[in-house]
């Protein structure tokens, strides 16, 4: 009978070494365990990647007696090789997936087993290039199987030999389940048992076959967050009565189509994909989550209101998929073929996306497989465009029941080739943030489903960034949670309301590590997120999507960090999912407000110090504000180790300054020439930074472009102020002295701003 055993404790750990026998220096870790868990999101795009050894010591007395014995690895980032007493057995490329090594033939009374994990750089295993922290290390589970000679398979993709396949057919199923085994001897059986949600036998069948069918009579339905009713089916390997071995997974029977006027469809009824996007680390953490965090995850995920997840942007831990299955979460799952395209990563395309597949077949939750995420950020080549024809023939040829899905980026144009070959599309949009406004978003979904009626269209990542910053006149780019409450405000209106679109994800729906930022006064993360990377805050932002989507009723009086308040009428906020809200001053109504759209706004006198209460029905919330003379800079962005904050900047009435927006520089013939040249400097930067690095100067996982002349990336860029594009490209390994930004400010001031006109 398998023995899973789990080896998550006791092993030794020595930083930045590649050698197997290797004792010095040791110190003892626990599994999970990440050695970028602090510098992989403290800023500085500077975190250790490179080779570090984990070892330890099994005794085969201590071990279940079996015929053979496999090494599970669940997330060895990002590649590893395997030696047992010295001698190498295994190498793997890919750390987001679970993979084996067979150990049957070197158990000996005691031995030895050593990983050697690498995260550094390579140009063969994805990802590469991304706005993300490549955490190092034995990050999840890894465990001892113990096994009969006559086993279910364990070699074939890190699966377990269990592929269940529901078919419905009006209030009845089939149900297909196939097995893979290894080593069958002749008197061998296959049981194959259905079970219901209460574990309660269904149906039994006895056989050889590797392939059996379930006629199942009035399926009980997986509905989504409605009802996620699972069954579940083991099948045991028996010989003369005694079980050999045995797999199980749960399952779940759902149709689904994907319209490109309706959406998405799950059993036949409408059913609105509207939710977030996920990293899966933490601070303090890297990757390396325990049972308790993914539950933390989910929970708050459902307390938003989502009733869908994109898992961004690889392979997510097993037990977090088992949580959405159970939970009603139709899952977006995807492979780290992320924004630059690597001719020589094809092969690691092709192994990652078997592996994505064969290990979560099972799971009802799923229902596409994400081919790419704004790989054509630099173009889309013909071998960029046959690696995705790849992708988009293997998933189909593994898996018939579910589709396919890219994440186009922002400046890919409606008519690239690469959209039309997965079966729907998504785009990263963020109007409002990196460029544009937010009234941009839905006029331009409308665009391309005008032009592309055919293709269901859907927002895979939208977001803005924000922290403790406050404000009562929010601005694109300020970073404070007002502005980021306002942005997903609009986006929601706009979205939300356009049935066409098949999903929408928030991007993010917690803060999480990307080394290279340095932006918004807390460097080495992307603060986009409803929720802090600690999950101990969850921002006004997050309760707008509740109030959309959420049936516990609830009522959120926004800004209750933002006391201090100079102006005499403030506008209070306040999101409900509730029909009416009363807003009370020190005790007294100021009145009563109806909105359509969950979102209420009150004029208040802002005199001394009050306490505001919303209340809906029995439900309220709390704050305070405060009257002060002057602006408490505690509100106020202040960038850690910038250069050059903005409110330093010297700026003059009627001329530009670094705090203005490219695209009004460009309203104005000599801010176009101003632009140009500094279009130069960026570009001579660019070029040193491109021989430093091919002299072997060390780089860590930082976010890179190309900045060419076309339009879709001007487009994004205008909506930066100069100083905040000038910090950004420390993601890209670019820097600039504050003597270079005074002067650019300099020249500047003397350029007038055109006059507006009326």
């Amino acid at each position: 009978m398998r023995t899973v055993l789990n080896l998550n404790a006791g092993w030794q750990f020595i930083r930045g070494c590649a050698d197997p026998a290797a004792t010095e220096g040791a110190v003892s870790v626990n599994l999970p365990h990440s050695w970028n868990a602090t510098d992989g999101q403290d800023g500085g795009n500077d975190y250790f990647r490179g080779a570090c050894l984990y070892t330890k010591m099994l005794k085969k007395d201590e071990l279940p007696a079996a015929d053979c014995y496999y090494l599970e690895l669940r997330g060895a980032n990002s590649s590893a090789d395997v030696y047992v007493n010295g001698e190498k057995l295994a190498h793997h490329d890919g750390g987001y997936s679970t993979w084996r090594v067979e150990l049957t033939e070197k158990m000996a009374d005691e031995i030895t087993v050593a990983v050697v994990v690498d995260n550094s750089p390579s140009d063969e295993v994805y990802p590469q290039m991304a706005d993300f922290t490549f955490y190092g290390g034995l990050y999840r589970d890894v465990n001892l199987i113990a096994v009969n000679k006559s086993h279910f398979d364990l070699d074939y993709y890190g699966g377990n030999g269990l592929k269940i396949t529901p078919t419905v057919e009006g209030k009845d199923a089939t149900v297909e389940v196939e097995v893979f085994t290894t080593a069958l001897t002749e008197g061998q059986k296959l049981v194959y048992t259905i079970y219901d949600h209460a574990e309660n036998e269904l149906q039994r069948i006895e056989s050889t076959d590797s392939k059996v069918t379930f006629e199942m009579k009035g399926v009980h339905l997986w509905h989504g967050r409605r009802d996620p009713y699972l069954y579940c089916c083991e099948v045991e390997l028996t010989e003369n009565g005694e079980v050999l071995d045995n797999v199980c997974h749960r399952f779940g029977c759902r149709s689904f189509k994907i319209d490109p006027e309706n959406g998405f469809i799950l059993n036949g009824e409408e059913y609105p994909l509207r939710g977030v996007s996920r990293h899966q680390d933490r601070l303090g953490v890297g990757n390396a989550l325990l049972p308790e965090h993914h539950r933390e995850d989910i929970d708050l995920i459902l307390e938003v209101g989502a009733t869908t997840i994109r898992l961004a942007h690889y392979q997510h831990d097993q037990y977090f998929y088992d949580l959405c299955d159970e939970k009603g979460l139709v899952i977006w799952a995807e492979i780290p073929y992320i924004s630059k395209h690597m001719p020589g990563g094809r092969e690691n395309t092709i192994s990652q996306m078997k592996e994505l597949i064969t290990q979560n077949y099972n799971h009802p939750s799923i229902v596409v497989w994400g081919l790419s995420n704004e790989i054509s950020i630099g173009g889309s080549d013909e071998d960029l465009l046959e690696n995705h024809r790849i992708l988009n023939d293997l998933c189909h040829e593994m898996d018939q029941t579910r589709l396919t899905t890219i994440a186009a980026v922002s400046m890919c144009k409606m008519d690239d080739p690469y959209l039309q070959i997965p079966d729907v599309v998504s785009y990263n949009h963020y109007f409002g943030w990196y460029g544009g406004d937010t009234s941009m978003n839905g006029p331009w979904f409308d665009k391309f489903h005008e032009t592309h009626p055919n293709i269901p269209i859907g927002c895979s990542e939208y977001g803005c960034e924000a922290l403790n910053w406050h404000t009562s006149d929010p601005k694109q780019g300020d970073y404070t949670e007002e502005y980021q409450a306002f942005y997903h405000e609009e986006l929601i209106k706009q979205l939300f309301s356009r049935k066409y679109m098949w999903a929408t994800h928030v991007w993010n729906m917690f803060d999480f590590g990307a080394d290279a930022r340095a932006e918004g006064g807390e460097n080495g993360q992307n603060h986009k997120g409803l929720v802090t990377m600690d999950r101990k805050y969850k921002k006004d932002a997050f309760y707008a999507y509740k109030a959309w989507l959420s049936d516990d009723p609830f009522v959120h009086l926004c800004g209750k960090r933002y006391i201090d308040r100079v102006e005499d009428v403030t506008r209070v906020t306040v999101y409900s999912n509730q029909p009416e809200v009363e807003l009370f001053v020190n005790g007294e109504s100021v009145g009563k407000k109806t909105a359509a759209d969950h979102f209420f706004y009150f004029e208040v006198k802002n005199e001394g110090e009050s306490t505001i209460v919303a209340k809906a029905g029995d439900l309220s919330d709390e704050g305070k504000i405060r009257k002060v003379a002057e602006r408490n800079m505690d509100y106020v962005l202040r960038e850690v180790g910038a250069v050059l904050n903005w409110f330093d900047v010297v700026e003059i009435e009627g001329r530009f300054s670094l705090n203005d927006k490219i695209s009004d520089i460009m309203e104005s013939t000599r801010g176009k020439l101003w632009f140009l040249g500094v279009g130069l400097k960026i570009k001579k930067k660019m070029d040193q930074s491109k021989k430093d690095k091919a002299k072997g100067e060390k780089k860590s996982g930082g976010f890179e472009v190309d900045l060419k002349a076309d339009g879709g990336l001007m487009q994004m860029m205008g909506g930066f102020t100069v100083l905040r594009l000038t910090s950004m490209m420390g993601m890209m390994n670019i820097s600039f002295t504050k003597e270079e930004l005074l002067k650019m400010n300099k020249k500047l001031n003397r350029i007038r701003k055109p006059k507006k006109k009326n």
